[in-house]
């Protein structure tokens, strides 16, 4: 990913809250049979100290993806977070120079490692709960893995494959505006606020 300078996020604590916050990661591979990818929804276990963290999900036992995991292939998830058309009629200098054109804010989190597969149930279990627990916590009647029958749960189980990925690098870019006068960045932010799109209002949140 190219990151310019004034777009680079390498705060570490930020990357991974950014990644739990929009943990529907896009699970990629590629090697000698092509390249695919799998939209999957990731957990952040940072369970090794002064580590990266390590990425987990899981894929349908039917999906042969999991397949090309299994001697430690070097994969590459990308998590995005808001996005926005950033219209140049928003531009305080747009009325000075003329000099301005469109463009598009987003926030994006790369992270590559090494992916291992896990088979077995306990393991299975205990993510599918930590899962769960980290989607459901702002619910206001969470919904608990154990609120299943539990011979239901035990053939879901058997159909799944567990995916672990120990992250290596973590490369954020954050486009926000940044290379804007400030004038320009207070209308970006008026912008985004007026309308109706919800991920444009998400967006005007990153402008500062």
């Amino acid at each position: 990913m190219y990151v310019p300078s004034h777009f680079k996020e390498d705060d570490i604590d930020k990357l991974q809250q950014y990644i739990r916050d929009y943990g529907l990661g896009l699970l990629i591979v590629a090697d000698d049979a092509g390249i695919e990818a799998n939209h999957v929804p990731f957990y952040l276990s940072p369970e090794e100290s002064g580590s990266l963290g390590f990425l987990q999900c899981h894929l349908a036992r039917s999906n042969p993806a999991w397949q090309r995991l299994q001697d430690g292939a070097r994969v590459l998830v990308v998590f995005q977070g808001p996005d926005a058309y950033i219209s140049p009629s928003w531009y305080e200098t747009k009325s000075e120079t003329g000099r301005v054109v469109p463009t598009w804010n987003y926030l994006a989190v790369h992270a590559e490692g090494h992916a291992r597969t896990i088979e077995d149930a306990s393991w299975l279990k205990h993510h599918l709960h930590r899962l769960t627990e980290q989607n459901e916590s702002g619910m206001s009647d969470p919904w608990s893995v154990d609120d299943a029958p539990a011979d239901f749960t035990e053939r879901l189980v058997q159909a799944i494959v567990g995916v672990e990925i120990k992250i290596d690098s973590l490369t954020g870019k954050l486009k926000a505006s940044q290379n804007q006068p400030e004038r320009n960045r207070a209308g970006v932010k008026v912008g985004l606020e007026a309308g109706e799109r919800t991920h444009n209002r998400d967006m005007s949140k990153f402008i500062r």
